[in-house]
C-alpha cells in the first residue's frame, strides 16, 4: 500500500508563503485563533513521516530548536517536532538537533517515491516549495492543502507559493473556514 503524500502550505490570499523583512505580520500574519491551533494539531493523529527540503528545514529548525518563537510551543508545532523526519539534501551534514531526523542525499523523486512504498504512516511535507513542485510533476503529490490567511501582502510578501509549480488540475476534496477567517481548501492535483 502507497502512503498518502500531502503537501501543507500556508499562504495569503494573493498567494505568498512569507513576508520579507519590512513586513510586521508576525506568525501565521496575526491571524491565529483556537480553532486553527486545534485543527492544525489534530492533522498529526495518526503521527505522520514529515519530508522536507534543506531550506525549509534550516527555517523551521532555526526557528522551532531557539526558543525565541512564541509560535514553537503551539501543540501542532511540538508534534511536528516529535514527528520522524526526512531530510532531502545534498547540503546538509547534520540534524541541526531536530530530534528524529534523518539527512537523505538523492533525486528528490526517487527519495519519495520510495517513502510512499515504504512507509506505514502517512508522510506531510511543510512549506518546502521547491522540492514539492517537482514532486507534482512527478506525480507524487496526493493532496495539496492550502492554508489562505485573511490578507494580502502585495508589498511585502515574498515567495509565491505556487510560481513554479507548472500547470495542475485541481479536484476540490476538502474545505474549511477556522475562526470565522482562515480557509483551508484540500486538492488532488494532476498535470494539467
Amino acid at each position: 500500500m502507497t502512503a498518502l503524500y500531502t503537501w501543507d502550505v500556508f499562504c495569503t490570499l494573493d498567494g505568498y508563503g512569507s513576508y520579507g523583512p519590512e513586513g510586521d505580520w508576525g506568525g501565521y500574519w496575526s491571524k491565529q485563533g483556537p480553532e486553527l491551533l486545534a485543527h492544525r494539531a489534530s492533522l498529526f493523529d495518526p503521527e505522520p513521516r514529515m519530508v522536507f527540503g534543506a531550506t525549509t528545514f534550516r527555517e523551521h529548525a532555526a526557528i522551532m530548536l531557539s526558543g525565541d518563537d512564541p509560535h514553537s510551543g503551539h501543540e501542532w508545532n511540538v508534534r511536528t517536532m516529535r514527528a520522524p523526519a526526512t531530510v532531502i539534501s545534498s547540503t546538509l551534514t547534520d540534524t541541526l538537533g531536530w530530534p528524529d531526523a534523518t539527512i537523505v542525499r538523492g533525486d528528490a523523486v526517487e527519495v519519495v517515491a520510495r517513502l510512499k512504498d515504504e512507509s506505514d504512516v502517512p508522510i506531510r511535507s511543510q512549506a518546502s516549495l521547491t522540492l514539492n513542485w517537482a514532486l507534482m510533476a512527478a506525480g507524487l503529490v496526493d493532496r495539496l492543502q492550502v492554508t489562505i490567511f485573511p490578507v494580502i501582502s502585495g508589498r511585502t510578501g515574498t515567495k509565491p507559493i505556487l510560481a513554479g509549480a507548472g500547470d495542475f488540475d485541481l479536484e476540490l476534496l476538502e474545505s474549511r473556514t477556522l475562526d470565522c477567517r482562515t480557509q483551508e481548501l484540500v486538492y488532488r492535483p494532476r498535470s494539467h
